[in-house]
């Protein structure tokens, strides 16, 4: 294959790169560009999803990027999300003051970066991509600069990211040493039949960073912090997308790389993911805060999400790409209803803040109901069928027993208390006084992200099961 080809296999991401550097020259030289920069964003991350749905499949540069359907998916996925970020988050911060370009252009190279990392085939581009995408967040966690809870949790998620990275980085080159190589495919054939315990000490290292990246406990200690201190749309685009790359990424690594030693890894991402349940669902009932109760909501979907992901099967991999997407969905229009709501032009952000909302913002109050209920998975929202695949999957597999399934649902039964505890207070309790009017692009993306957590979800399924199917076939799991 010539470097052509290579170079249209890699069409999405050389579309992001060239369209970062042009939008970050324009927001340069055009002083107050930054809504042309911000509309740019969304037309180039536009672009790279039509490249990724349309674009061929392949190996390119040696095996070092993949695109093929599973690519293809996510990245149509991630870079939706990442349009949706740029006038939810653009908007906010101009009615904080700071009215800054380079929002939009960090938002499309955290998005450059996410496709790399679903897209990686070795573990070069592995570690190229999870690095561009953290540096990105790292300065979008900071960007309200004269906020000292955002400089905190940008630094916070600086120094953790840090320490991740230098898991990742020891996890592949122990990888590298005894397998021979970075490649996925000739990884597999080295670990054909079982890896040996060399591999296996790195590949240990390799999830524990990886398992950092989408907030699995015990490598969950930054998210409540960080969450919290962010800016509100930047927590929206930190919980949606950068979750399914990372889950992505887990699912391809394991599947391609060390699909001979599935038994080995089974039973700690079974582990993993029932820990993360029970960390998530238990630490949320304390908080007070909502930015740091989805937090812990966020790890403990992530933990349902691995469940899905251990049964080490083509079912177990849909059944986690369905779950990650329709909870990106959740999570961007709860996160996008905070943006939404002030009072006095004070963020809402406590339980204390949402009373009496259902009076004063009956729109915003129905669409926060509508995700919390599917977070929770009450059925018929569209939290309760991605819950339904995940564990139907993991139980047909054998990974998950009768026991272990009681496990996670005793997470779902306790996360329970925290959401009907805010739609007590939503509808139920006095308000503190009148909320200001909410901005219309938060408005209409919770009215949308709402729409499919019930009506439009049984359409959205009949094309995003056979897509996720499709994609899920790609990794090459029985």
């Amino acid at each position: 294959m010539g470097f052509s080809a290579d170079l249209g296999l890699a069409a999405p991401e050389l579309v992001l790169a060239i369209g970062a550097m042009a939008l970050l020259i324009l927001g340069a030289f055009l002083p107050k560009a930054s809504q042309v920069v911000g509309w740019g964003g969304v037309l180039v991350l536009a672009a790279a999803a039509f490249e990724a749905a349309t674009g061929p499949f392949g190996k390119a540069f040696a095996g070092g990027l993949i695109a093929d359907q599973a690519s293809a998916f996510a990245q149509v996925a991630i870079f939706a999300s990442s349009a949706v970020t740029i006038p939810l988050g653009q908007n906010w911060f101009k009615r904080q003051g700071v009215d800054n370009f380079e929002f939009p252009v960090l938002v499309v190279l955290a998005a450059l970066g996410m496709g790399m990392m679903v897209s990686a085939g070795d573990l070069i581009s592995l570690y190229v991509g999870v690095e561009l995408h953290s540096l990105a967040l790292y300065v979008l966690a900071a960007m309200h600069r004269d906020n000292a809870k955002a400089s905190e949790a940008g630094l916070k998620y600086f120094v953790l990211g840090a320490l991740s990275s230098g898991l990742l980085l020891y996890g592949a080159s122990l990888v590298y040493g005894f397998a021979g190589s970075t490649v996925f495919s000739d990884i597999a054939l080295a670990v054909h039949g079982g890896a040996s315990t060399g591999v296996l000490f790195g590949l240990v290292f390799l999830i524990c960073g990886l398992g950092f990246k989408v907030s699995a406990a015990p490598f969950h200690m930054w998210t409540p912090d960080v969450y919290e201190g962010a800016p509100t749309p930047v927590v929206a685009f930190f919980a949606a997308a950068p979750k399914l790359a990372a889950m992505v990424l887990f699912a391809r690594l394991l599947a391609q790389g060390f699909g001979g030693a599935i038994a080995q890894w089974q039973q700690v991402l079974v582990a993993l993911g029932l820990i993360s349940v029970g960390v998530g669902a238990f630490a949320g009932l304390a908080q007070k805060n909502l930015k740091r109760l989805w937090a812990y909501s966020s790890i403990a979907n992530v933990g349902y999400a691995i469940i899905g992901l251990s049964s080490g099967s083509a079912e177990g991999v849909r059944s986690m790409l369905l779950f990650m997407v329709l909870y990106m969905i959740d999570v961007t229009g709860f996160f996008a209803c905070l943006t939404a709501l002030t009072r006095k032009g004070r963020a809402m952000e406590t339980f204390d803040d949402m009373a009496g909302l259902f009076k004063e913002q009956p729109g915003i109050a129905l669409a926060m109901t509508a995700f919390s209920l599917s977070a929770l998975g009450l059925p018929p929202f569209s939290g309760f069928w991605a819950k339904v695949f995940v564990f139907k999957a993991a139980l047909e597999a054998g990974v998950l027993d009768e026991v272990a399934a009681v496990v996670g649902l005793i997470g779902s039964v306790v996360a329970a208390f925290y959401y009907l505890r805010l739609i007590k207070v939503m509808w139920f309790d006095t308000a503190s006084g009148p909320t200001d009017a909410p901005p219309i692009e938060a408005r209409v993306i919770a009215m949308a992200g709402a729409l499919f957590t019930i009506p439009v979800v049984w359409i959205a399924l009949k094309w995003l099961y056979p897509a996720a199917d499709a994609a899920a076939r790609a990794f090459g799991l029985a």
